[in-house]
């Protein structure tokens, strides 16, 4: 099973796909976005992923208690004062398209209502992302699956069934390339919760390939990942958590994001494939296991004792399997101490004696 975002494969057969989301990390400032692709690119990322929204598609200016966060990173923000300083401008996202493709990163973005979704077709995006919070939308869902463009779920807080009825509705409104992330929407999200043997069962159940969208602290998660099946990383991506912006504190830095882009490659590649078939690799170690030497000098006809011969390195002899076999036998010629027993020294019973 294969996806193919902007010419890239992603697959179990395949590198894993690390996309360096970019969300509010540019803290209100265009230069910064784009420094931030740059940054993404250098690092190896695959992709770099935006945010498309404004605080009016998210929710309405409004001060009711509903409309407050209580607890956690942003406790005490009113939902339209976090989203109005969160979000990604449309009138950037023809500059942000552009510098990522002149580079020659791949860009696409997570649309929250339908006029976004517009704006992404006009601006001609590779594939959709559909944010946890957004699983429930299924009106979206099928808004954004009737493109015909490869879509990417993240799957945190979904039941089993929102998560059955959102791949329906991506399926039944003409998404055919449909990736599933397992995600723990929590920010940072406790390690000790990531649940990463969830990725396996989502690519089981539904049928799709699956990946994992990151929130813990750091690249362990997102590496582990990797060995567990998970063909697509994402990871918030800031140029600093100094910055302090809405998602700067659970973002990776650049030397990060390269050691998770280097790391997950490398884990991809240690995965190979299972089997008894031993590696090129190995050839040259061989030598160095037990076989059977004799450890004395004996004259042709010379009945062989245990204290003729021992299972010593290296491996140029009979193997150790032939210890008992060979003694009591006769030697066909002489043979000295630190000579490799052979078919060609020791006579057999099918022997001519």
């Amino acid at each position: 099973m294969t996806v193919m975002i902007n010419g890239r494969a992603i697959g179990p057969d395949h590198p894993p796909y690390i996309i360096a989301e970019l969300s509010a990390n540019h803290n209100g400032s265009l230069e910064r976005a784009l420094q931030t692709i740059e940054a993404a690119h250098r690092c190896g990322a695959d992709a770099v992923k935006l945010q498309t929204y404004t605080a009016d598609t998210l929710t309405i200016d409004c001060d009711a208690p509903d409309f407050l966060i209580k607890g956690g990173l942003w406790d005490g923000f009113k939902l339209y004062d976090l989203y109005k300083w969160a979000e990604t401008p449309y009138e950037w996202h023809q500059a942000m398209f552009d510098h990522a493709r002149n580079l020659g990163i791949t860009i696409f973005s997570t649309p929250f209502d339908e006029t976004a979704v517009d704006l992404l077709e006009d601006l001609g995006t590779p594939a959709y992302k559909i944010a946890s919070f957004e699983i429930v939308d299924l009106p979206l869902i099928r808004y954004a699956a009737s493109t015909g463009k490869p879509m990417i779920m993240s799957t945190g807080m979904a039941s089993e069934e929102e998560i059955d009825e959102a791949v329906a509705a991506a399926h039944e409104a003409g998404c055919k390339d449909l990736i599933l992330l397992h995600c723990i929407s929590s920010y940072p999200a406790p390690i000790e919760q990531a649940n990463l043997r969830q990725i396996p069962e989502l690519a089981r159940r539904f049928g799709v390939i699956s990946g994992l969208s990151d929130h813990t602290m750091g690249t362990t998660a997102a590496v582990t990942a990797v060995a567990l099946g998970a063909c697509v990383i994402e990871k918030h991506f800031t140029l600093s958590r100094q910055d302090k912006g809405p998602d700067c504190e659970f973002s990776l830095e650049p030397h990060e994001m390269e050691r998770l882009c280097v790391e997950a490659k490398d884990a991809w590649r240690a995965l190979g494939k299972a089997g008894y078939t031993r590696e090129e690799a190995e050839e040259k170690s061989k030598i160095f296991r037990r076989s059977v030497y004799f450890v004395r000098d004996l004259k042709k006809g010379a009945k062989i004792t245990r204290d003729d011969i021992r299972r010593i390195r290296p491996g140029m002899g009979l193997a150790p399997k032939y210890y008992e076999s060979i003694i009591g036998k006769k030697t066909k010629l002489s043979v000295l101490k630190g000579t490799a027993t052979s078919k060609d020294n020791i006579l057999f019973n099918n022997e001519n004696q």
